[in-house]
């Protein structure tokens, strides 16, 4: 398993900062590669089964070359609706070894995550918010099981 604990940090870099941002975009890319092993293998929607945690969705909205993007998801019927939380839709981008949250749908249904979201004016810290989150829930889920 690849450890992201080898993506270099500039010394310029603070958290917060786009430098940084780009630091947590190639440990996206890392965290990626401990439940996919060939991202651009991936061409149909698929999902991971584990015991101990909820059926993890991946599918591709589009693919090409360089990029390909993905919603990544868990899919389950609360009060009688399907819903998928957390919605993530990642943009990988292949020769650069990064990946992206482009946007996450759903945080507006969690008090706490939407005040979060909503006391964040500018698009960099927008991005931190969005990006650790999936890097959070990466780890999160490999720690469960969870492959494709």
């Amino acid at each position: 398993m690849i450890a992201d604990q080898w993506c270099k940090t500039s010394w310029r870099a603070r958290p917060g900062s786009f430098v940084s941002l780009m630091t947590l975009y190639e440990s996206n890319f890392v965290r990626l590669g401990w439940l996919i092993d060939d991202l651009r293998a991936i061409t149909a929607g698929t999902v991971s089964q584990v015991a101990s945690d909820c059926d993890l969705y991946l599918t591709p909205l589009d693919l090409s070359r360089y990029t390909s993007v993905f919603r990544l998801t868990y899919e389950f019927i609360f009060e009688g609706q399907s819903v998928r939380d957390p919605d993530l839709e990642v943009c990988v981008y292949h020769d650069a070894r990064l990946a992206e949250v482009r946007s996450f749908r759903g945080f507006e249904r969690h008090p706490q995550l939407a005040k979060l979201q909503s006391g964040l004016k500018r698009e960099l810290d927008q991005r931190w918010m969005r990006n650790m989150m999936l890097n959070k829930w990466l780890e999160y889920c490999a720690e469960r099981g969870h492959h494709f």
